[in-house]
């Protein structure tokens, strides 16, 4: 008997283990999801202030194309 609630504890023990080893991971997932979400939005707005630059610019040739006419 003594050695089924032993094994019994050790089992639990491993599973507690376990969850926490998983509960980390699940955090440092999160995180790391996190960053790569504020990367991604970095190079978003990055990205809509070249194309609104490059349509200012093709604006202003047009402007000019039109007057040299």
């Amino acid at each position: 008997m003594s050695d089924i609630k032993q094994q019994i504890f050790q089992e639990l023990t491993a599973l507690e283990e376990a969850a926490s080893c998983l509960r980390g991971a699940a955090v440092v997932a999160g995180r790391q999801t996190d960053l790569e979400v504020a990367i991604l939005n970095e190079q978003v707005k990055s990205l809509r202030d070249k194309n609104k630059r490059a349509t200012d610019m093709i604006d202003k040739s047009l402007s000019i194309l039109k007057k040299l006419q």
